[in-house]
């Protein structure tokens, strides 16, 4: 099994080469940050936020989980939720699913997955209760899933949208617009499906 030598070597010529472009870059990067977007996505390796989209530390304010939910019962996307929101005043929420997902892959099995795991899907599970009838009229299993990772992310949104932190940041005026993305790992493209 390799070792992660191969990273910390990366990160070496990465902070010299950062050091060299900007002197004063880590000295601005260690006092604070400001972080224009909350994005909430999967945790697969193929979907790193900051390389799908090209962003610089300090523009992102990361969240990632099994299938990018955002549900009420997990008081870790809340903590996040609520410092973002709250203390860093992030004007953009983003929740970004992917198509070709594990996560959705496995709410679409009838084979049960790892027992944490398969209590973790069981929101998606519900999703694709809810939408039964218009994925059931899709033939290609592909697409299938790949529509109910795009009801995913609608989901997640719609979570969001009614949590108590970002109703109350709104009615005191924060201006919050929340999107849904879906990446396309076959092309690297982002789709945006749903802005509230």
């Amino acid at each position: 099994m390799e070792g992660i030598e191969h990273l910390l070597d990366y990160n070496r010529a990465w902070a010299k080469r950062a050091k060299v472009q900007d002197p004063q870059y880590f000295d601005r990067m260690a006092h604070e940050q400001h972080p224009s977007i909350l994005w909430i996505g999967c945790s697969d390796s193929r979907v790193p936020p900051s390389v799908i989209t090209g962003s610089e530390p300090g523009v992102l304010f990361i969240h990632r989980n099994i299938a990018n939910q955002a549900v009420h019962s997990d008081i870790s996307f809340l903590a996040v939720l609520e410092y973002s929101v709250q203390v860093l005043k992030v004007p953009h929420i983003v929740v970004a699913g992917h198509y070709n997902c594990g996560g959705v892959k496995a709410a679409c099995s009838d084979t049960p997955a790892p027992d944490l795991v398969d209590h973790w899907i069981q929101h998606i599970r519900d999703i694709r209760r809810h939408h039964q009838s218009e994925l059931l009229a899709i033939s290609d299993a592909e697409q299938r899933e790949n529509r109910l990772v795009e009801l995913n992310v609608v989901e997640q949104v719609q979570n969001i949208v009614h949590t108590t932190i970002v109703r109350r940041a709104r009615e005191a005026g924060q201006v919050i617009a929340i999107h849904g993305l879906v990446y396309d790992t076959g092309s690297g493209e982002l789709k945006h499906l749903i802005e509230a």
